[in-house]
């Protein structure tokens, strides 16, 4: 039953990886403007980067801030440790 579940598995993961399709990043009127616009010397096509570059960067920043508020309130403050004043024999 293990070897089945193994089995269908890597079919199904084999079939993903056969079955990828080509797709364009961009809708065929924007990939149009940009392009005929960069070629007459406008910078539509630097403000569209810099827009995609500000949408990259949102899960990210978003992500930082949640763990800054975990980390800030999660934080243990004046922990007492309690350790024998002993040596440690590790031996």
């Amino acid at each position: 039953m293990k070897k089945l579940k193994y089995l269908y598995l890597a079919l199904v993961f084999g079939l993903l990886v056969c079955s990828v399709v080509p797709v364009k990043a961009q809708c065929a009127m924007c990939a149009a403007t940009v392009e005929s616009s960069s070629k007459n010397g406008s910078s539509k096509a630097n403000g569209l980067n810099n827009g995609i570059m500000y949408l990259l960067g949102a899960p990210y920043l978003a992500v930082a801030v949640v763990a800054y508020i975990w980390y800030k309130k999660y934080r243990r403050k004046d922990v007492d440790l309690n350790m024998r004043s002993e040596k440690l024999n590790l031996n």
